[in-house]
């Protein structure tokens, strides 16, 4: 039976980038024209000295200038916290973390702010769907509050983005939190005369703003007015307001919360390219009706993940959740994947890849083990010849222009990932018996995996031991099988029957083991499949039975002590970063 959960994807009007975003666009009518988010192929051989970012807004690259000096500001359109978190959220979240750790490298003091849309869970569910409906009366009949699905949603997703080890923002606001400051905003909206209230609803006036269209490029002279405020219809949760109970139109929400953490003039806005219109639009109208003086300088969009070429949707059942990727993949290599793109162009789903990318992981993180094997095996200070050390300055000087020249011009992680620091890593395993080489380019390397999110707070060895085990979990076998098969070969070739060891070896292969004699005994390794593996088919069933156990959890937690607003014990607005 299939979820309602795997359903919405009908007005989506929150969601985050990538892969099933929606369009924050279901309460403004009328078809909107969204820019592409083209990536230019030509590489600029010149080293780019300062960080340039590609401005939506002006659709050109621009040289990064914060408001104020060594300070940036950052506002980030998160998820709709109604289900687990999929590839489209991964991509959005980690393409913005690096933009903040590469920040951060560079000195800059980041305030990042990232929101949970936790209140559009109940009107969809009304709406939409039948099980739904059943949920809530549920959740009613047991006394839990149905936003409590919704923070339960936010927290699943905080445990999903932890686990690809993207920082936390350092705001992570809720709009259930917000509802007072969103009611202002529009306030102030309504006494500028850029809205009007029509029984109990409050509309943008898009005509009172000339400028409307500019980031998106919609070409309409006047687009229908967009709500800001939606009158309560019999049943629905609301929220008192001075036009009568009700809720937050789609776009405030953002702005309201952005203002609220960041004023009116902030540095960076960022989401998926399908935000561009009608939902940033909407918001820097909002924005500008609530203060003249407001004022976004870079306007940042990462690009869909696609399945097969095709946007993942929930829809069209293409999609795949986080959780379902790293089921049989290491998070390193998901991670991997995701930035071996651009993060402007369109990421496609591919299992080979994911592959690739897991055999990348393993392959830094042997040689980084290798490295520090090497390094506490030394006994003396041995002096190294002048080429080795001149190797080393050359290797080490190349890794930090490259990573320089490719991250200022707008994060081309995926030319860092295949170009000098790979260098870097064979010129490592090349160089494991000179210390002073080795150390000093294991410390540039390092720095280069950090700032990337690829270098993991557990020791070399149990990252290596866990990428072993979601192999054998591919391959459908136990180490000890394989061990097993490995003792099998040794016999084969002991009595000369080459071709059941080859049989062994093809068929280990075939699954994604290698084998390799190492000092005389015989190890396996991960490596990528000789043949293409089958994806497995998404299964949502078990997600309706997940969140009607959480409801009894939360029933009887609600019985024990009450739940406070804010679950971190940080305010009733965000939590802290880490």
């Amino acid at each position: 039976m299939e979820s309602f959960l795997s359903k919405i994807d009908k007005p989506q009007p929150f969601g985050t980038s990538g892969a099933n975003n929606g369009g924050k666009g279901s309460e403004t009518p009328g078809n909107g024209v969204v820019k592409q988010n083209n990536v230019k192929p030509k590489r600029k051989k010149k080293r780019v000295e300062s960080l340039q970012l590609y401005n939506s807004k002006n659709n050109e690259m621009e040289v990064f200038e914060p408001e104020v000096k060594g300070k940036v500001s950052m506002y980030v359109c998160g998820v709709t916290s109604y289900d687990y978190s999929h590839l489209g959220h991964a991509r959005a979240a980690i393409s913005f973390d690096i933009l903040v750790r590469y920040l951060k490298h560079l000195k800059y003091e980041v305030t990042y702010v990232r929101n949970f849309t936790d209140i559009i869970i109940i009107y969809l569910f009304i709406y939409f769907f039948e099980e739904a409906k059943l949920i809530i009366k549920r959740a009613n009949e047991k006394g839990v509050d149905p936003l409590e699905l919704s923070r339960h949603f936010c927290d699943e997703y905080n445990v999903d983005m932890s686990d690809l080890l993207c920082e936390r923002p350092t705001k992570e606001p809720r709009v259930s939190d917000h509802i007072d400051q969103i009611k202002d905003m529009i306030t102030k909206i309504i006494n500028n005369d850029f809205a009007y209230e029509v029984d109990g609803d409050v509309f943008y006036s898009v005509e009172k703003f000339p400028n409307y269209g500019a980031l998106s490029g919609q070409r309409k002279r006047h687009p229908a007015d967009f709500a800001l405020w939606k009158a309560a219809k019999p049943g629905e949760p609301s929220w008192d307001s001075p036009w009568g109970p009700g809720r937050p139109g789609w776009h405030i929400e953002c702005s309201a919360m952005s203002a609220c953490y960041l004023s009116h003039k902030f540095d960076i806005h960022g989401g998926g390219i399908d935000l561009i219109f009608p939902h940033h639009e909407n918001e820097i109208a909002q924005n500008r009706a609530a203060d003249k003086e407001s004022r976004i300088k870079y306007w940042l969009h990462n690009g869909h993940v696609t399945n097969n070429n095709e946007k993942m949707s929930k829809s069209l059942g293409n999609f795949f959740t986080v959780r379902e990727i790293t089921e049989r993949y290491h998070p390193l290599a998901l991670r991997h994947f995701l930035i071996s793109a651009h993060y402007r162009a369109p990421l496609n789903y591919s299992i080979a890849q994911l592959e690739t990318s897991s055999d990348a992981i393993y392959y830094i993180f042997q040689t980084l083990e290798d490295c520090r094997d090497a390094l506490s095996s030394f006994l003396q200070e041995d002096s190294e010849k002048k080429d080795q050390i001149n190797a080393a300055e050359k290797c080490i000087n190349k890794l930090k222009e490259e990573f320089q020249t490719e991250m200022n011009d707008d994060l081309q992680t995926h030319v860092i990932l295949k170009g000098a620091l790979l260098e870097a890593l064979k010129f490592m395993n090349r160089s494991l018996q000179f210390k002073q080489s080795l150390l000093k380019v294991e410390q540039e390397v390092r720095e280069v995996l950090k700032v990337l999110g690829l270098l993991s707070s557990l020791s070399y060895a149990e990252v290596l031991q866990q990428l072993k085990d979601k192999a054998l979990k591919r391959a459908g076998l136990t180490e000890k099988e394989v061990l097993k098969l490995i003792e099998e070969r040794k016999q084969a070739r002991i009595n000369k029957d080459f071709a059941k060891s080859d049989n062994i070896r093809t068929d280990l292969t075939a699954k994604g083991i290698a084998l390799e004699d190492v000092d005389n005994e015989m190890i396996w390794r991960p490596c990528i499949p000789s043949k293409p593996l089958v994806a497995q088919a998404v299964s949502t069933d078990n997600k309706v039975p997940e969140v009607e156990e959480k409801l009894s959890t939360l029933a009887v937690s609600q019985k024990v002590e009450e739940i406070p607003a804010d679950r971190e014990g940080k305010g009733s607005h965000a939590s802290s970063s880490t």
